[in-house]
């Protein structure tokens, strides 16, 4: 099995990567879960949100840029298991479940 540039096995085609997110997304929160997102780019991506109570403009805006990026990449990126309370958080900020998922062309 080959090895990505940060030293992690290669997942096979159809796997994608997992990112659990934190409880708390706020401004803190910002940085680190741009690194995630930066390591994983290239792959496909299932983001699980179940966890999650707070979300903030910030890292909203990081979710957003990669949805964005990994559809001009034409890869996967899904947010699973969001919680009611944040569903409603991102009806407030005018944003839809759907906004945060991209599927390649080949599987829309």
């Amino acid at each position: 099995m080959g090895t990505k540039a940060m030293g992690r096995k290669s997942k096979p085609p159809s796997e994608a990567e997992r990112i659990v997110l934190n409880a708390v997304l706020d401004l803190k929160a910002a940085t680190p879960l741009t690194e995630q997102m930066l390591e994983r780019r290239g792959s496909d991506v299932e983001v699980d949100s179940g966890r999650v109570q707070r979300l903030g403009g910030q890292c909203l805006q990081v979710l957003l840029a990669a949805r964005a990026t990994w559809k001009a990449d034409g890869k996967r990126f899904l947010v699973i298991n969001i919680p009611p309370m944040i569903v409603e958080t991102l009806i407030l900020l005018g944003v839809s479940t759907e906004d945060l998922t991209s599927l390649p062309e080949t599987m829309a």
